[in-house]
């Protein structure tokens, strides 16, 4: 396993630059891998990266996702834009989000069809949200319910923690909180388990449909690098900010 020292765990937080590599099973069957990269910010400026490559059989699935946002008063992260490409078998698709604050409007578009939604400062995007959880997770917050932008329309999300649970896998034991998706019907449950010395880095996640197993991914490797933000002034942040506000969807 790849790591950071132990000494610095301490003083790492869900924003500190990490890696995290997950192997992808349906049931028992090996699907392929993924992995989640937060980059070294640049002042306030995130971007935060997810990668996929799964397929069985005959069939393909490969997506690149990234968020940048930025970190605002009180540990609350800001999305600015969003974007998805999915290749594979099966048609392709673009989705794209773009958080024009300045506009008080939020562009989207998925597949082709074009949506507006009125900012909110509590609307996040499905990727950097995941960033938000841990941080609200470490603050030890007890309302864990989300409203995100996805797939063209406005989604809730409400998480309930079940308990603390050791959880040992491959690539190694961990002390976790297991985290259910608050549903109204049983039919679809889905858990994952967070490593708090990990700053809640999610250790495992299993998803069940009429109770068999259909989906189960774990960690596979962690990097943790801390690094001293750079100034904020970068060509890079002008441009995110200047496309998210005259983002046409």
């Amino acid at each position: 396993m790849l790591f950071a020292s132990g000494s610095t765990f301490a003083e790492t937080t869900a924003l500190t630059p990490h890696t995290a590599e997950y192997q992808v099973y349906y049931g028992s069957i090996e699907l392929g891998r993924a992995r989640y990269i937060l980059d070294a910010p640049q002042g306030n400026f995130f971007r935060y990266r997810f990668d996929s490559d799964v397929g069985l059989l005959m069939l393909s699935d490969r997506r690149h996702i990234r968020s940048d946002f930025t970190l605002e008063a009180d540990n609350q992260l800001a999305p600015m834009r969003y974007s998805v490409e999915r290749t594979g078998t099966g048609p392709s698709f673009r989705e794209q989000a773009a958080f024009a604050k300045g506009q008080n409007v939020v562009h989207s578009r998925y597949k082709e069809e074009r949506a507006q939604f009125a900012y909110d400062s509590e609307l996040f995007d499905p990727l950097m949200v995941q960033l938000q959880f841990r941080l609200d997770m470490q603050a030890d917050k007890d309302e864990l319910h989300y409203t995100m932008v996805k797939e063209g329309e406005v989604d809730d999300y409400a998480f309930k923690v079940v308990g603390k649970e050791r959880v040992n896998i491959e690539s190694g034991s961990y002390q976790t909180v297991k985290i259910e998706v608050v549903r109204d019907s049983t039919k679809r449950q889905t858990f994952f388990w967070m490593a708090p010395d990990l700053s809640y880095l999610p250790i495992r996640l299993t998803h069940f449909e009429k109770g068999s197993k259909q989906l189960d991914i774990k960690l596979l490797n962690y990097r943790f690098e801390p690094t001293t933000p750079t100034k904020t002034s970068t060509t890079e942040q002008a441009q995110v900010i200047d496309d998210a506000s005259n983002e046409e969807g």
